[in-house]
């Protein structure tokens, strides 16, 4: 495996987008002086430059970029260069329609926005390759060049297209995934509605129809893109790591992002990337906190970049309020906290003109130095700059919530017992307060080896694929504990149903039946009583109700009301070495969390050490075994923390702490842990 974290680099990186392309050189040297005072040493460049670059279909002029590329070796700044293959230019579109994508109404995009290209289009995907082989071999050997990007946040605008192109495409891609005319159908269910295929070419994407599509062929439509998508970004990978293998190669995720599984995608990067726009004042950040990790457990514990986030305000949502002052130095530490070992922007400088001139930048309209913004990003980037000791340091974690694409897209398709059941939400609702307990998770396959973890969470398993439950089962039997939430275990990897009676692949692992499932309407709710020895409280629940039937499994809850009144909610099943809880329904927070605390309790899963509400602490720990604590006030007033005993370093003030330290409103922590004294 590539080391991505090279020589040319063994710090924090800190920077942001760079489109020198939209102003003059005497802007750039000026850039330069920025750069260096506020201790940016990596821009990421050309994400957006195809057009500059490539004026006509046989014409590539990389002068501006060959001047660029010498101004930031000249100054100690590392380039991030992009492909440029985000967004075709104007000649593609007009002498090559065919790269244009097609909706599923059969609608043509246009140009004039970005990422108007089908990623099934071979012209697009052979223009791309002429592209980067030209950028590969020109820049091979340059000082600046620290890693490549491939163009820009897949999926971002396009996720699907429904051409011609991409139609035979998918064909091709179907005869490869069965074989058989009539595996594809027994695995659709095309006897159901009539829609049994006959010959391959009657097969069409599941464009816009009358009612309710295939689901099997959705969930397909679904995965072929994700790899048509995929097999756009191995285009242009495959040519870098041809001209220069000891590169790293990457392209930017975005988070909780539905049209792509990010744990195929990360298995053809160097290190993961992801941009964060969360919303300013939506109070503390619980969703970029999950989105960080899931980012860290892409490549198993391996520390990410955050390729984007804006100093102040987006301009794309339909009220841009700009984050408060602290806030963005906060949020930066949070990415550090959940193991990430670089910040960017987007962008450097704000622009001038075009949809995004009013998105914040780490230089403002006022170009120079004395904004509120560049004030508070050259603070951070000095602190950055005393903080090497953390690059590559790992977050140790002793619980994991399942997490996998195929159930997200399965769960959410249409004709579902209730759409209200979304599967990040149920994700969220078992994240945040263990979040809140300041305790470290994982994100995790459902065929993840999972012996390393304690507690293993899964929200929502409503696909269960083949050696999933046998893996499960392994995990439980050998001392492990599960958490299982309600409509799991229903269907198989085709959105087929599990026939045995519900959840029949995990009926012997949690000892129950589910008879028959009650989703409740809008306003709806039902009671949950604890039985006599259950450490739960009573609470309400809403959105759905299982009625279930004990094989084995011990009640710790139960409804009150309607027909199932007095039947079992929430279960606990002792399985081998070890237990498997059920929740059939969704609980008030304040329950889940009582069920969360006393399991972690019996577990012996804790925080780093105990703080206030709002504090978030966590910890990074290096090879030779030294530990790191994030200290971080997300409340909007000071707040003291007891630290543990010993004394403890703040690598970034310096001082020496032990007993109580004070922090700030948005203040931050980062310790070097001590030895007790």
């Amino acid at each position: 495996m590539l080391d991505w974290r090279t020589a040319k680099l063994p710090h924090l990186y800190y920077g942001g987008d760079y489109n020198p392309e939209q102003w003059s050189e005497e802007v750039w040297l000026e850039d330069m002086r920025l750069m260096r005072k506020a201790g940016v040493n990596l821009v990421s460049i050309g994400i957006f430059s195809w057009a500059v670059l490539q004026p006509d279909r046989n014409t590539y002029d990389f002068t501006w970029l060959d001047k660029l590329m010498n101004l930031l070796a000249d100054n100690g700044i590392y380039a991030d260069l992009a492909t440029a293959t985000a967004s075709p230019p104007a000649w593609m579109a007009l002498e090559f329609p065919d790269t244009l994508p097609i909706d599923e109404n059969g609608v043509q995009y246009s140009f004039g926005g970005r990422q108007q290209y089908s990623p099934n289009s071979s012209t697009y995907r052979e223009f791309c390759a002429r592209l980067v082989r030209q950028l590969a071999e020109r820049y091979k050997e340059h000082p600046a060049l620290a890693m490549w990007h491939i163009n820009n946040e897949y999926g971002c605008h396009v996720s699907r297209c429904y051409s011609e192109e991409s139609a035979a495409a998918f064909r091709v891609w179907l005869k490869q995934r069965y074989g058989t005319l009539d595996e594809l159908n027994a695995r659709w269910g095309t006897n159901f509605w009539s829609q049994k295929y006959y010959s391959w070419d009657q097969i069409q994407p599941p464009r816009k129809a009358p009612t309710f599509a295939n689901p099997g062929q959705q969930l397909d439509y679904a995965r072929f893109m994700d790899d048509s998508l995929l097999e756009c970004y191995l285009n242009e990978h495959r040519i870098l790591k041809e001209v220069t293998p000891d590169i790293p190669v990457m392209t930017n995720f975005m988070g909780f992002f539905k049209p792509l599984d990010y744990f195929r995608w990360a298995k053809h990067a160097d290190l993961v990337t992801w941009d964060s726009y969360p919303e300013p004042k939506g109070g503390i950040p619980v969703q970029p906190a999950a989105a960080h990790d899931l980012m860290r457990s892409l490549r198993g514990g391996q520390p990410f970049v955050l390729m984007e986030q804006v100093t102040s305000q987006v301009n794309w949502r339909r009220r841009n309020p700009v984050k408060r002052p602290g806030v963005m130095r906060l949020w930066s530490y949070q990415t550090l906290a959940h193991g990430g070992d670089g910040i960017l922007f987007f962008q450097w400088r704000q622009s001038a003109a075009g949809a995004e001139k009013f998105h914040g930048a780490m230089v403002s309209h006022t170009g120079d130095e004395n904004s509120r913004v560049y004030r508070e990003v050259e603070q951070l980037g000095q602190e950055l700059r005393k903080l090497d000791e953390l690059v590559d340091t790992r977050i140790h974690t002793k619980a994991a919530i399942l997490f996998d694409w195929d159930n997200w897209w399965a769960l959410e398709l249409d004709s579902k017992p209730s759409r209200d059941v979304l599967y990040l939400e149920q994700i969220m609702n078992y994240y945040q307060p263990l979040f809140e307990r300041n305790i470290a998770i994982d994100f995790v396959q459902p065929d993840s080896d999972l012996s390393g973890y304690k507690l293993v969470i899964a929200p929502n398993l409503y696909m269960v694929k083949p050696g999933v439950a046998d893996n499960l089962e392994r995990f439980v039997s050998a001392g492990g504990t599960l958490l299982v939430g309600f409509f799991s275990g229903i269907v198989d990897e085709n959105d087929r149903i599990h026939l045995g009676g519900y959840p029949a692949p995990l009926r012997k692992l949690l000892g129950i039946q589910v008879e028959e499932f009650d989703p409740m309407l809008p306003g709806d709710t039902n009671r949950l009583l604890p039985s006599d020895r259950s450490p739960l409280t009573e609470a309400s629940c809403t959105l759905w109700a299982d009625v279930i039937r004990l094989e084995g499994a011990e009640p710790l809850a139960c409804f009150a009301e309607d027909f199932f009144a007095g039947s079992p909610a929430i279960t606990v099943n002792r399985f081998g070495q070890g237990r498997a809880y059920y929740v059939g329904t969704q609980p008030e927070a304040r329950l889940l969390a009582e069920l969360l605390d006393s399991i972690t309790s019996d577990l012996g899963i804790e925080a780093p050490f105990q703080a206030p509400a709002g504090i978030e602490v966590t910890c990074r720990q290096a090879a030779n075994g030294q530990r790191y604590w994030f200290v971080l006030n997300h409340l909007a007033q000071p707040a003291k923390v007891t630290l543990p005993a010993g004394q403890h370093t703040d690598l970034i003030s310096g001082r020496v702490l032990s007993g109580e330290a004070d922090l700030p409103a948005t203040g931050v922590l980062v310790l070097r842990a001590g030895s007790p004294v």
